[in-house]
């Protein structure tokens, strides 16, 4: 079975290319989903979320906006709600590969925003990065509510530049061209990455530890 991570910094259209994938029948894994999931009332990372972080949950419900308030721009901070979620974001993700495996897909998809800034790219057997011109990426992120220069600023500095992400990419594709463009990229994607063959499933127990202390490496 081949993993492919999809990723790509903030407002280059990650999104889109997801549902399109879906679209095309290949199933996709959305860490993002997963972890507003984690953290929806009744979800697995509240409590550890509220023992660390006292009253960001009111009533059963994470205050998004406190916790946020407490993390951005605080390394250690970011590090210690990291380290609750994380885990069980992979424990998701191994039960999606596990799920995909049994009913014999070839394909898979793993749409992961922090793909390289977490070393993900070291677990998935091919990499695909959405990528646009930077005028339209501000224009894109500033147009969202809420949003403003110095927190535009505060993530991208958080992120893998643009330019190292299509360095290290094995496919790039487009987004700044319109739908279409994107669509048919993506299409010829598929077409090549169903031709080969995955290495990383059944996963190598090792290689996961040795990828996880690295990337905990990393975040210090």
């Amino acid at each position: 079975m081949m993993i492919v991570g999809l990723t790509g910094s903030i407002g280059m259209g990650k999104s889109t290319a997801a549902r399109m994938l879906r679209q095309m029948g290949v199933p996709v894994y959305d860490a993002d989903a997963a972890v507003h999931a984690l953290q929806a009332p009744g979800g697995a990372a509240l409590p550890p979320i509220e023992a660390a972080f006292p009253g960001v949950v009111k009533n059963g419900v994470l205050d998004r906006q406190g916790l946020g308030a407490r993390v951005f721009g605080n390394k250690a901070a970011l590090r210690k709600l990291e380290a609750i979620v994380h885990p069980l974001v992979g424990q998701r993700q191994r039960a999606f590969l596990k799920r995909a495996a049994r009913r014999g897909e070839k394909l898979v998809v793993l749409d992961i925003p922090l793909l390289f800034e977490g070393l993900g790219d070291r677990r998935v057997d091919a990499t695909l990065v959405v990528s646009a011109p930077a005028f339209l990426q501000r224009h894109r992120v500033m147009a969202r509510p809420g949003m403003t220069a110095d927190r535009l600023g505060g993530i991208l500095r958080q992120q893998v530049p643009d330019v190292v992400k299509r360095r290290k990419a094995d496919i790039v594709i487009p987004t700044g061209m319109g739908l279409a463009p994107t669509r048919a990229a993506l299409a010829k994607a598929v077409a090549e990455l169903r031709r080969r063959r995955g290495r990383f499933w059944p996963p190598n127990p090792w290689r996961e530890k040795h990828t996880a202390r690295l990337a905990q490496a990393r975040r210090k």
